[in-house]
């Protein structure tokens, strides 16, 4: 549910996001960053702050549907349970609420049914799949995710009438030699449009992405943005 926030708040120009996984996440807020007009003061928290990493380590996804990739930012990449995040995201994104921050973006492309956001909150999971269904309303859809676990289940995410889906496997902060192959067996596909499923896939992902496909390329986190910066421009 959406509420319009005052201009006297819009003014501020500030926003909130709120990671999966743990702040601070610097190279996420630079590709934000790029995106959104300047003087805007971004301020990220994450779903898992103040958890220390054996903590973390003791919420596994239940199973594939459950699953959540996110980066640490030490590097590490860890697996979560959704239900374990979703909970201590509302936390965060009511606090946001509380500062008087209007516009907060959560940053996972994952879908969150248990969420309950108040204010305009973007859902990059929401905005990507309209976005997808303007531009491709028939075809073969790529769709680049991090977990194999993932990569099995994305028809069922995507799936609708006169689509195709097909998946690759990517982990986000994997080397170039990694996202040239899984380019490659992408390209091998032939999709008429791809899609980097994930908020930690960055603009270099993408750009290395276009050197074996020749196609279109929707990069969810700049995706997400440009509607943020649309609404606060």
């Amino acid at each position: 549910m959406l509420s319009s926030p005052s201009p006297a708040h819009l003014t501020q120009r500030r926003m909130g996001i709120v990671v999966i996984g743990q702040s601070p996440r610097p190279t996420m807020e630079a590709e934000i960053a790029a995106v959104l007009s300047p003087g805007m003061t971004i301020e990220l928290r994450g779903a898992l702050d103040g958890m220390s990493r054996a903590e973390i380590d003791q919420i596994p996804p239940l199973d594939g549907a459950d699953a959540l990739f996110t980066l640490l930012p030490n590097g590490d990449n860890v697996r979560l349970s959704k239900k374990a995040v979703e909970a201590r995201a509302n936390t965060q994104l009511a606090k946001f609420r509380q500062e008087g921050i209007d516009v907060v973006m959560l940053a996972c492309t994952g879908e969150f049914p248990n969420l309950t956001p108040e204010g305009l909150v973007i859902l990059p999971s929401a905005v990507l799949h309209k976005m997808v269904e303007a531009v491709l309303p028939k075809g073969r859809l790529g769709m680049f995710s991090p977990l194999p676990e993932q990569t099995t289940l994305i028809a069922k995410k995507w799936q609708r009438a006169g689509v195709e889906v097909v998946g690759v496997t990517l982990q986000p902060g994997s080397d170039d030699a990694t996202v040239d192959a899984a380019a490659r067996e992408m390209a091998a596909r032939q999709p008429d449009l791809v899609v980097l499923d994930c908020m930690s896939y960055s603009s270099a992902n993408k750009a290395r992405v276009r050197r074996h496909y020749p196609g279109p390329v929707i990069l969810s986190i700049a995706a997400a943005a440009r509607v943020v910066e649309e609404l606060v421009s």
